[in-house]
């Protein structure tokens, strides 16, 4: 899931595991927790752009993780605090949250006001402000209190924000390697979105409510227990809508007798009304759009799986690397200057019909440098091209709405 996402059901956790010894500071330490896994983007200033790839929700995302981290990370958390420097943890902890409130602030302007910046040109000083405020009488005076929190506390809220975060991502569709080192295999049910406001937003304004409680107010504990129960009701019925769609395309298939290897469905972003399928047919693949407000049959469209461009399929360590990634649903095709691309079915396309390299949601770029030699790669591109990105958002949102039967 999103960062965003992934902090505030950090704090939620945290805040359950010891809001009532630590109180907001509970949940500062659940949204680090929260946040630690995916630090592993730091990999793109180590690593080169394929190994990245497969590092990436890779060891940092597995229960050997969760249990190793926890215990290190806890018992690094638990003596700071019992150091002589613990005022000084306390001051950068709550730094820490003026930049996670931050965050959310510039997530929101983004999603409502694209480019904006006012919104967060004004917290900025205001933030700062109130935590040099809040905190530096305190902190001059020797008056900050050490966190009644014991070892086995700490290790306890990082284990449940490690955890939830890697089970939180195993329901999209990039998925994580939940049991490396052992297996590289790819846990994801693709029931949800990397982003999806409806999970995100009902949870965060529960658990700012929670926070202007004292720690001891059973109010503080019943919204935050309102966040986690939404947050969840709402994952269930993703499961559900995904099982929905799942039969929808597997009858249309039937009805339209035709056979097929494997079919993958993938909800679009931002919301799990709109789904993309790609279906495995054998020589091709087929890709469809599916909206649950549909009051038509489900179109299958044909496309090649142009794998015929590419030379030492079965050898290539890039090829390989990439089958493994996108779970053998990738294809190739040939832009218009001649370079090649490769492109993860599962993440479908904006159209729901390929109509051109740029409408393909997930690709990479690659580099032939000669019939003995493995591919080069680039970076991964997600999401539309930016001159784009503006209509193409908009046509989802018009073909989530559905198709009617009068319009066929």
């Amino acid at each position: 899931m999103d960062s965003l996402s992934q902090i505030v059901l950090g704090a939620a956790v945290g805040e359950v595991v010891l809001g009532k010894r630590l109180g907001n500071r509970a949940m500062v330490w659940g949204a680090v927790a929260g946040t630690l896994p995916d630090m592993d983007v730091l990999g793109q200033y180590f690593l080169n752009e394929l190994d990245n790839l497969a590092f990436h929700r890779g060891i940092s995302h597995s229960l050997l993780a969760s249990v190793l981290g926890s215990l290190v990370f806890g018992w690094a958390t638990h003596q700071l605090y019992q150091s002589r420097h613990h005022a000084t943890v306390a001051m950068a902890a709550k730094a820490f949250a003026v930049v996670v409130v931050g965050f959310v602030v510039n997530f929101l302007t983004q999603i409502l006001s694209p480019g904006g910046w006012l919104p967060l040109a004004l917290y900025t000083p205001l933030a700062a402000w109130l935590w040099w405020r809040h905190g530096q009488r305190r902190y001059f005076s020797g008056q900050w209190k050490r966190p009644d929190a014991d070892l086995k506390g700490w290790v306890l809220l990082f284990f449940w924000g490690f955890l939830t975060h890697i089970v939180l991502d195993c329901f999209t569709t990039y998925g994580t390697q939940v049991f490396a080192p052992i297996s590289d295999q790819r846990v994801a049910w693709g029931t949800i979105a990397v982003a999806d406001p409806l999970y995100t937003a009902p949870f965060l304004i529960c658990l700012l409510v929670a926070a202007r409680f004292a720690r001891h107010d059973r109010r503080r504990g019943r919204w935050n227990a309102a966040g986690l129960g939404l947050s969840s009701l709402y994952m269930a019925f993703t499961v559900v809508n995904h099982s929905h769609v799942s039969q929808t395309m597997e009858s249309a298939l039937a009805e339209q007798g035709i056979s097929h290897e494997a079919c993958f469905i993938t909800p679009t972003i931002f919301n799990n009304v709109l789904w993309n399928a790609v279906v495995d047919r054998g020589d091709v693949f087929l890709l469809a759009q599916y909206s649950v407000f549909d009051e038509v049959p489900v179109t299958f469209h044909p496309i090649s799986k142009g794998h015929d461009l590419l030379h030492n399929l079965d050898t290539d360590e890039t090829l390989k690397v990439l089958r493994w990634f996108s779970a053998g649903f990738f294809n190739a095709v040939q832009r218009e200057d001649g370079t090649l691309q490769l492109n993860d079915l599962r993440f479908g396309t904006f159209s729901g019909q390929a109509t051109s390299p740029d409408d393909y949601i997930f690709r990479f770029k690659l580099t032939d440098l000669g019939p003995d030699a493995d591919y080069g790669f680039e970076r991964a591109q997600g999401g539309p091209p930016n001159n784009t990105a503006e209509d193409m958002m908009r046509a989802l949102w018009k073909r989530g709405k559905g198709l009617s039967a009068a319009s066929k």
